[in-house]
C-alpha cells in the first residue's frame, strides 16, 4: 500500500523593525511616542510567517483536507461486511392452521469482492492525499508570488520616492539658475514637468503596494490586510540548478504523483468491476412454525444468481477505458510539467543575466552619467534637457533592475510549485 504526507512544517519567524524597542520577540512590538504616549507597531511578515497563515486558514487548502477525510471515510465502509438480514412470513391468518416462518440471510462475497472493494478505496484516499500535497504547494506558490509581488510593490514606492526626491533636486537647481539668469525660466517650467511626471509614478507605486498587501491578504482569507509590510531580500537572486537535475525531480512532484495513482485507483476499479460477475451467495437460516403438525422445522436455504444477462459487462468496459484514459493523461500531464518546467529555467535564467547586466554595467553608467550631468549642469557645462535625459535614464534602469528581480523571484517560484515545493531552488 503506497502512503505519504508530505507535511511543510513551519516556524513562525517575527521580525522587529530596527526602529522600535520591542519587549518580547513574537509580541507586538512597543516604542515610546512623544507626550508620554505608547505607540503599537505590527512587526513586519516573513514569508515564513506568511506561508504558517496560509497552511493554517486557506479556505483551498480546508477543503482539500476535508476532501482527504471524506476519502479516507471510504475506506472505513469498504471494509465493512454486508449486514444480515432477517424476514418472517405468516401463512393463514387462523391460529389453528397458521404457519409461521422466520429466517436469517447472510450475502457471502465471493470472488475476492471485499479485497477489491478496500484496494480500490485506499487508492483513492492515496490519490486524495496527492492532491492535498498538491494543493499545498499551489498554495505556497499563491503565497511566495503574493509575497515577492509584495516586496516589488514596497521597492517600486521607494524607487519613486527616490526619483521624487531627484526631480525635486532638479527643479531646484533649474531654479537657481533661472533666478542667476543663467537660463531661460522655460528650464525650470520643464523640470516641474518631469517632476510632476515622476509624481504620477509615485501615486501608481502607493496603488500597487495596496493591491499587493490584499492580495497577500487573501492567500490566507482575509478580505483585508492587518500587517503593513513585508520583510525579506528581493536583491538575493534565486540559484540556478541545471535543467537536467530539475526535471529528474520533476518525478516526485506532487502533481505526478497524483496521476500515477489516479491511474492505479483506475486500474483497482476496474478490478472491482471484474470481480463483480461472480455470483454471491445468501445462505438462509430459519424455523417455521406449523401449526396443524404442532411442531418447528428448521430451514436451510442457499440463493445464488444466475449470470445470465447481465454479467456486469458495460461497468467493466467503463472501468477499462477510464484506465487508459488515466494512463494518457499521466503521460500529457508529464509533458505539460516538463514544458513548464524548462520554460521557468530559462524565464529565471534570462532573469538572472538580466539583473547582473543591469548591476554590474547599466545601473552604475547610468549613476555616474547623471552625477557628471548634474554637476555641470549646475556649472553651466550643460543644458537641462541633458538631464532630463540623464534623470530619465537613471529612473528607467533603477525600475527595469526591479522587474528583472522580480522575474527571477517569481520563476524561481514557479519552479518549486512544479517540484512541489522541493527544495531544489533556494537563495544565495
Amino acid at each position: 500500500m503506497l502512503r505519504f504526507l508530505l507535511p511543510l512544517g513551519l516556524a513562525v519567524v517575527y521580525f522587529s523593525p530596527s526602529s522600535a524597542q520591542t519587549v518580547d520577540i513574537g509580541a507586538t512590538n512597543v516604542a515610546e511616542g512623544g507626550a508620554g504616549h505608547t505607540l503599537y507597531i505590527t512587526p513586519a511578515l516573513t514569508l515564513e510567517m506568511a506561508l504558517a497563515r496560509a497552511f493554517e486558514a486557506n479556505p483551498e487548502l480546508r477543503a482539500a483536507l476535508h476532501e482527504s477525510a471524506a476519502e479516507h471515510a471510504i475506506i472505513t465502509q469498504a471494509q465493512l461486511l454486508p449486514n444480515p438480514h432477517i424476514s418472517t412470513q405468516i401463512e393463514d391468518t387462523r391460529r389453528a392452521t397458521r404457519v409461521t416462518t422466520l429466517q436469517l440471510n447472510q450475502l457471502i462475497e465471493l470472488g475476492g469482492k471485499r479485497d477489491a472493494r478496500i484496494e480500490a478505496a485506499e487508492r483513492g484516499g492515496d490519490v486524495a492525499l496527492a492532491v492535498l500535497a498538491a494543493k499545498r504547494a499551489d498554495v505556497r506558490a499563491a503565497v511566495g508570488g503574493a509575497f515577492f509581488d509584495l516586496l516589488t510593490a514596497q521597492e517600486q514606492w521607494r524607487l519613486a520616492e527616490n526619483s521624487m526626491a531627484l526631480a525635486g533636486r532638479a527643479t531646484v537647481a533649474a531654479a537657481r539658475r533661472v533666478t542667476a539668469g543663467k537660463v531661460s525660466p522655460v528650464e525650470e517650467g520643464k523640470a516641474r514637468v518631469a517632476e510632476a511626471e515622476v509624481g504620477l509614478l509615485l501615486l501608481q507605486a502607493q496603488s500597487d503596494l495596496a493591491m499587493a498587501r490584499q492580495r497577500l491578504a487573501a492567500t490566507w482569507g482575509d478580505s483585508e490586510a492587518q500587517f503593513e509590510s513585508v520583510a525579506g531580500d528581493l536583491s538575493a537572486l534565486p540559484s540556478l540548478p541545471p535543467l537536467t537535475a530539475l526535471t529528474r525531480a520533476l518525478v516526485n512532484a506532487p502533481v505526478m504523483l497524483r496521476e500515477r495513482l489516479e491511474l492505479e485507483r483506475r486500474q483497482a476499479l476496474a478490478d472491482v468491476e471484474r470481480r463483480r460477475h461472480i455470483p454471491d451467495v445468501t445462505v438462509s437460516l430459519g424455523v417455521k412454525r406449523d401449526e396443524t403438525l404442532a411442531r418447528n422445522q428448521a430451514i436451510l436455504g442457499l440463493s445464488v444468481p444466475i449470470p445470465l444477462f447481465d454479467r456486469n459487462q458495460g461497468n467493466v468496459l467503463e472501468t477499462l477505458r477510464r484506465t487508459d484514459k488515466a494512463r494518457d493523461e499521466l503521460v500529457a500531464t508529464e509533458l505539460q510539467l516538463t514544458v513548464a518546467l524548462a520554460q521557468a529555467h530559462a524565464g529565471l535564467s534570462v532573469a538572472r543575466q538580466t539583473v547582473e547586466a543591469l548591476r554590474n554595467e547599466v545601473l552604475p553608467g547610468a549613476q555616474t552619467s547623471y552625477d557628471l550631468v548634474t554637476r555641470g549642469f549646475e556649472l553651466g557645462k550643460f543644458n537641462f534637457l541633458e538631464v532630463l535625459d540623464a534623470q530619465r535614464t537613471l529612473i528607467q534602469a533603477e525600475f527595469q533592475h526591479l522587474r528583472a528581480l522580480s522575474d527571477a523571484h517569481r520563476a524561481a517560484v514557479e519552479i518549486e510549485r512544479l517540484l512541489g515545493g522541493l527544495p531544489v531552488v533556494s537563495p544565495l
